[in-house]
């Protein structure tokens, strides 16, 4: 059994606010062996699988880490809301501050331009180099964040609390000089072709023609940003 079902069990089991004992007595077996199943000592058959499964009211693929979502769904390009859209079906609790909001639309902004030139350029291995810095950077501040919750449980995480940020920075350190190697052909495969060099050729006058909505953000983000290095 892999390391991500001990992880799920105990997440469950502290998310419904159950002690080891009743989830024990709920799902028939002793609460050494349920304790064995959590810490990962022991490996549990598939009938307990499905019967955890079914007591905490996810899917089996969740249970054992083959999926994030809790249904075992596979997710596919057309079922993710558009970022214009963030709002419509997630509504905000609480907090009336004007700066989350203000951020939010300057990083959605440009990454609207990021992306857009990413397929203009259609590298795949640039697109993908890019993409995991920045999955990696969300991942390191919504841990900040959850970490923020002094009752959150750390088991909602693989990679330990103690573990992630060096992880984490030498993750973006690699994703970033792939990125780098790539966009000045230092490895000389040369997969960045001569049309899509030329579709990244950018200026400042450029960017308001082809974005008028997005390219003050992107200017403004880029400004904080070097104000901040400074």
């Amino acid at each position: 059994m892999n390391t991500d079902f001990s992880r799920i069990l105990t997440l469950l089991r502290r998310e419904r606010g159950l002690s080891q004992k009743q989830a024990a007595v709920d799902l028939g077996i002793s609460q050494a062996l349920l304790s064995h199943y959590e810490r990962g000592i022991r490996e549990c058959g598939l009938a307990f699988v499905i019967r955890a499964a079914q007591y905490y009211h996810v899917s089996c693929d969740y249970l054992l880490g083959c999926s994030p979502d809790r249904n075992g769904a596979t997710l596919l390009m057309q079922d993710l809301p558009e970022p214009e859209q963030a709002g419509k079906g997630n509504v905000a609790k609480g907090g009336t501050s004007i700066l989350p909001m203000l951020n939010k639309k300057l990083l959605f902004n440009s990454l609207n331009i990021l992306f857009d030139l990413l397929q203009r350029i259609n590298c795949k291995e640039l697109t993908a180099s890019i993409s995991d810095f920045l999955t990696v950077a969300v991942y390191r501040m919504f841990r900040i964040v959850y970490n923020v919750g002094k009752k959150n449980d750390q088991n909602m995480f693989n990679t330990p609390k103690y573990l992630y940020v060096s992880k984490s920075l030498g993750a973006m350190a690699r994703a970033e000089a792939e990125a780098g190697c790539l966009a000045d052909d230092l490895d000389g495969r040369h997969l960045v072709s001569a049309e899509g060099r030329e579709e990244a050729n950018i200026t400042t006058g450029s960017l308001t023609d082809e974005y008028p909505l997005f390219a003050t953000s992107l200017l403004n983000l880029i400004r904080a940003a070097e104000q901040s290095l400074s």
